[in-house]
């Protein structure tokens, strides 16, 4: 199997490392991300100015741009052959519930919708997360059997971990994405010419987190594994909008 690694914490994150060390057991495995950390970008393209890719000693690709620009760049051609498949993290810190709307570790597996295989975005949870080999095999043994796995075309695995020793993990539960409430508001600063500026603040606390979520099968020791539909359209609402739209007209 062929496989594209990327991440939204840079060519240099640990997680990346680790997770290039397990894949390599059982594939082929080609790296591109950014060259930079670029948590939160989103699915955000680089269209302003060209991109640049930077070969390293170990056979990484540091790529100027967003995690969604390294993916792009590693299945349309700066590898001799495209993968099959693409998982990206190991992401630090967990990406649950509204977190996906704003993960480049998300929007990085998002970019390996149109291959044959289910991409798979893996983050470990924790502010300070130490158990990346974790992480690693986890998602080593997700791969090893993923041919078997069938799924409508363009579903994401969105796997979250918790930040445990292996033999510590309880199993694995499949879930939906719970909910945050409104994140903080933005903190303002005034920098040393005198000049105001904003920091964005960091995530709302988990509401929606009850038994059958993403957050509370981390919170348990379960590592959580969460289907993604790229299709963002809400067939539910469809048929009370086209009633509110008749009685406008």
């Amino acid at each position: 199997m062929r496989i594209l690694l990327s991440n939204d914490d840079g060519v240099y994150a640990p997680g990346l490392e680790v997770l290039a060390q397990a894949m390599a057991q059982d594939a082929e495995i080609s790296v591109v991300a950014p060259d930079r950390n670029r948590s939160g970008a989103s699915n955000s393209l680089t269209l302003d100015r060209p991109l640049e890719a930077h070969h390293h000693h170990n056979g990484f690709v540091g790529v100027n741009g967003t995690p969604t620009d390294c993916v792009h760049l590693g299945i349309g051609g700066i590898f001799s052959e495209p993968p099959e498949l693409v998982v990206s993290g190991i992401n630090t810190g967990a990406n649950l519930g509204d977190d996906v709307i704003y993960s480049g570790t998300v929007a990085a597996a998002m970019e390996g919708r149109y291959l044959s295989l289910p991409p798979i975005a893996v983050s470990l949870a924790g502010s300070n997360p130490q158990h990346y080999e974790t992480a690693a095999e986890i998602v080593r043994q997700l791969v090893l059997d993923i041919r078997k796995l069938v799924l409508a075309p363009r579903t994401v695995l969105n796997v979250n971990v918790p930040d445990l020793p292996l033999d510590e993990i309880k199993g694995i539960h499949v879930t939906r994405l719970g909910h945050r409430v409104l994140a903080d508001k933005p903190v303002e600063s005034i920098d040393p010419r005198g000049a105001k500026r904003y920091w964005i603040a960091g995530a709302g606390a988990a509401e929606d987190c009850g038994p059958g979520t993403d957050f509370f099968a981390v919170k348990s020791g379960y590592v959580s594994i969460t289907a993604l539909n790229i299709d963002m359209t809400q067939y539910a609402g469809m048929d009370n909008l086209s009633n509110w739209l008749e009685e406008l007209v």
